[in-house]
């Protein structure tokens, strides 16, 4: 699956209909966001499973002004949970660790512990 590009409009839609969404924060002037950008696409071929979305910072101000204080930032999110969230670019390697965690992510025992 390739990635798709969301926007506040759409970005609450994408949580709601998908298990797990990761979004990549960057903007076109950004040298690591680029460098980022095919580490990003390759992983998203590789898990169809995930949804891989893209929040273009400078498009979309307002959603990441909530959010962002640095450039790339990767989330991931789980069952619309924020579970990741981690400023620059990461390897192939780092990417797929954190793919792996997700995944694994046992969100009833989270849930679990946070209310305890």
């Amino acid at each position: 699956m390739a990635t798709t590009n969301i926007t506040q409009e759409s970005f609450a839609q994408t949580l709601e209909e998908n298990g797990i969404v990761f979004v990549d924060f960057w903007a076109a002037w950004c040298g690591p966001c680029r460098m980022f950008a095919p580490t990003y696409e390759a992983a998203s071929a590789q898990h169809p499973d995930i949804t891989f979305a893209k929040v273009d910072t400078e498009a979309e101000q307002a959603l990441a002004a909530a959010n962002i204080t640095s450039i790339p930032t990767l989330m991931a999110f789980k069952d619309k949970t924020l579970v990741f969230s981690q400023p620059g670019a990461l390897n192939a390697t780092g990417l797929e660790e954190v793919i792996q965690a997700v995944k694994n992510l046992d969100m009833d025992k989270l849930r679990a512990e946070a209310g305890a």
